[in-house]
């Protein structure tokens, strides 16, 4: 009878989802209808007033770029749904699941069609408050919780250095809008901000991008599930960086610095993430590390100046997100299908699992370049970028070879390993999966092979009009399959070559790389450890410095950094205040300031808890009565009853506690810390009053309350309008402290009775 519940509840969740996957559908049929007019040049924009005070709207750009993000994002986000449904089948939380997982691909949209500086940085940042929520899935377990901190704290990071790169940038151009940045063309390289800009902007872009040093987030983000290690990890998420270079790449891209730095880091990225995959024996830490490979190269063709380079890095950024994510999704289905992902644990599943084998070769030969596919499109025109460009054009081609000759071992790895390599391991033949996650691998694959096989429709289609949106410039670069007997195709023969050896020899290579870290002990991921073990050390120094549960030390601390922040304000401006003019008092004015030093120094001095509550009565109507001479009734009576009611409270708490003798008793040094500092603020304060009062009195504010107190707030009384109408909100703040604070006090006072 449970079980028949559980399965019904579960065919309630999944019906929904199901369902859901016709939102991605509709997002993609949507950008496709408009592939024709972006491939024409034409840009749709839409924009209505967000900030308008601040210059932020909500305003939004569909062009060649973003549509081919669009394609991409809402595409796989279909195939991945469709997926997800079954491979979370019987999971508690999969309506959780879906929901953040929409809530992901809708803000992925937002950040690749935002045309404003603040509201790109917003959907930047929900991007990596829902990876967070996704990466973190299985909440359960630790390793999950871990890594999902991890990309966060990353990604958090980089975005808050982003946005002040953004903020810099507004000044620099005097908006926020970016295609006003854009069509303006105002050069930034002679800007006194530009250095600044763009360490701020890489800083964003290679924390989301996985760019070293920040790389060792992305294949720890590998314990999410693998719905989102698709999605996600191969052609949405890690692609914002990408995104964001290739935008800003009209606005900052034109100098020296930008080249040099995305192809240098870039260059060392590609090739760590492939060399590091391996040394692997997971299926997706294989596929995680060939992702920063992947997006390395990206951001090195990003770097350069002209349409090759710029043409391979959004060829590339097609070819991976189809290849990759179907690599994922076949990861997942091998993984649960037959219950491990490891290689050393897996063997002969093309003959049990033959539309998965067959998705898995489609997208091995794409990601390995072979002839035919997707994938020697995107390696032939990222060697003619590389030996095109004028700045190191041998470290990009070096690179390039060898971060995509690592790839292609690795595809062979993947592919001839578990599914072509001797009979199954398994006692029995792990079966096939069902349609709905055969299908992403299967047609993603298949995509890999007719786009290598007509790569003009998707060059005039998708690719040109992209680099078209960021580089206006663009000289024809047309994608081929054959493009004779030429430099990038002997490179490219040289790749498969290497890849192939590589293969031939992978338990040595594998050996070597696993030496290789064993002996290099200092890696970006062991650097992030002990930065965040450092900073939980820091916070708990500081709370044993200042939370050590003395109230003397809190009101010390406090007192004490007031004194010394305001005393070196005071100081630095001491030239621009005006000389401080005593005031002149009168008899009975100099007696009442004498019997409130009095009834200080009798609380400081005595001993006795009622002597010490009646002085401190004493000083609180001194004050009072100040106050009425100065002409203010209502706030002497306030001040008044405010004091009485303490003296009362206090009173009943005090005299149930030990006597003061013990407090009195502390050393002498604390008593001369103590007496120095209360000496301090004393004077501090009576040296900001007397230079306040010595300057002339800026009566904006007082003249703006007598002219609307009768007429907007309808009151004749204005210190009574301003406390119930202009700042209410803050009034009723200091109610429900007032409020809280005597219910509180009434509290412990019935406590302490009872206990009494």
């Amino acid at each position: 009878m449970n079980q028949h519940v559980d399965n019904s509840g579960q065919n309630r969740i999944e019906s929904p989802a199901r369902i859901s996957s016709i939102l991605p559908l509709l997002l993609f049929l949507g950008a496709a209808y408009l592939v024709p007019d972006t491939a024409a040049g034409t840009t749709y924009r839409f924009a209505i007033p967000w900030i308008p005070e601040l210059g932020v709207n909500l305003s939004f750009v569909l062009d060649g770029l973003s549509v081919l993000f669009a394609l991409i994002i809402s595409g796989i986000g279909f195939f991945v749904t469709l997926y997800a449904v079954d491979y979370l089948h019987g999971h508690s939380h999969t309506g959780r699941f879906f929901f953040f997982l929409h809530l992901f691909m809708l803000s992925m949209l937002g950040l690749v069609t935002a045309d404003n500086l603040l509201l790109l940085f917003v959907f930047w940042e929900l991007t990596t408050i829902f990876s967070y929520l996704l990466i973190g899935f299985e909440h359960e377990s630790a390793e999950s919780r871990k890594s999902a901190r991890q990309a966060l704290l990353v990604t958090g990071a980089g975005g808050l250095a982003l946005l002040v790169g953004f903020l810099l940038l507004e000044i620099a151009t005097g908006t926020y809008g970016i295609s006003q940045m854009v069509s303006g063309g105002t050069s930034l390289q002679d800007h006194p901000y530009y250095n600044a800009i763009l360490v701020l902007v890489f800083l964003g872009a290679f924390s989301k991008s996985a760019q070293f040093p920040f790389h060792f987030w992305l294949p720890n983000a590998m314990a999410a599930p693998t719905p989102v290690s698709a999605f996600l990890h191969s052609a949405t998420m890690v692609k914002g960086g990408i995104y964001l270079l290739a935008r800003f790449h009209p606005i900052l891209g034109n100098s020296a610095e930008w080249t040099a730095t995305l192809v240098l880091v870039g260059a060392l990225t590609a090739v760590v993430g492939a060399f590091t995959a391996l040394g692997q024996s997971d299926l997706k830490k294989i596929l995680a590390y060939t992702t920063v490979s992947a997006l390395g190269i990206m951001t090195m063709f990003l770097g350069g100046q002209l349409a090759p380079s710029l043409m391979a890095a959004m060829t590339f950024l097609l070819v991976h997100a189809i290849y990759k994510s179907a690599l994922f999704l076949v990861a997942g289905v091998v993984d649960h299908q037959t219950g491990t992902r490891d290689l050393t644990k897996l063997s002969g599943l093309a003959w049990s699992m033959p539309i998965t084998a067959l998705g898995t070769f489609a997208a091995c030969l794409s990601m390995a370049g072979f002839p035919l596919f997707f994938g020697f499109i995107g390696k032939e025109i990222m060697y003619k970028g590389a030996l095109a460009e004028a700045l190191m054009p041998e470290l990009t081609a070096i690179a390039a070879v060898l971060a995509n000759g690592l790839m292609t071992g690795v595809a062979g790895i993947f592919l001839i390993g578990p599914f072509l390599t001797g009979p199954a391991r398994h006692s029995e033949p792990a079966p096939e999966a069902c349609a709905s996650m055969c299908s992403g691998p299967l047609v993603l694959g298949g995509i890999g092979i007719i786009f290598g096989m007509f790569p003009d429709f998707v060059g005039t289609f998708l690719v040109t009009p992209a680099v078209l949106a960021f580089h206006q410039h663009l000289e024809p670069v047309k994608l081929e399959l054959f493009h004779g007997i030429n430099p990038p195709l002997l490179l490219s023969v040289f790749t498969l070559a290497l890849g192939t050896v590589l293969y031939l020899s992978r338990k040595k290579v594998n050996q070597a790389v696993r030496r290789v870290y064993e002996f290099i002990s200092l890696d970006a991921s062991r650097v992030y450890d002990v930065l965040l073990d450092s900073v939980a050390g820091l916070g708990r120094f500081q709370n044993r410095l200042l939370q050590n549960g003395s109230l003397h030390r809190y009101f010390f601390i406090v007192v004490a950094t007031f004194v010394l922040l305001s005393a070196y304000s005071y100081l630095q401006n001491l030239q621009a205040l005006p000389d401080i003019a005593l005031p002149e008092l009168a008899i009975r004015q100099w007696l009442l300031i004498l019997l409130i030093m009095a009834a200080v120094g009798t609380v400081v001095i005595t001993s006795s808890v009622l002597l010490a509550i009646c002085a401190l009565g004493v000083v609180g109507a001194g004050i009072a009565i100040i106050f009425l001479a100065h002409g203010a009734p209502d706030l002497a009576l306030t001040q008044l009853l405010v004091e009485t009611l303490t003296v009362i409270i206090v009173s009943m708490i005090l005299l149930r506690l030990p006597g003061l003798g013990g407090k009195r008793e502390k050393n002498r040094i604390k008593k001369c810390f103590d007496a120095a500092l209360s000496l301090s603020a004393g004077v501090l304060i009576t040296t900001l009053t007397l230079s306040m009062l010595s300057t002339p009195l800026d009566r904006y504010l007082t003249g703006f309350f007598e002219n609307n107190s009768y007429v907007a707030a309808h009151g004749r009384n204005i210190v009574n309008v301003i406390l119930v109408d202009f700042r209410s909100m803050d009034t009723l703040g200091e109610i429900i402290v007032v409020a809280t604070a005597g219910l509180a006090s009434y509290a412990l006072i019935q406590k302490r009775r009872g206990k009494s």
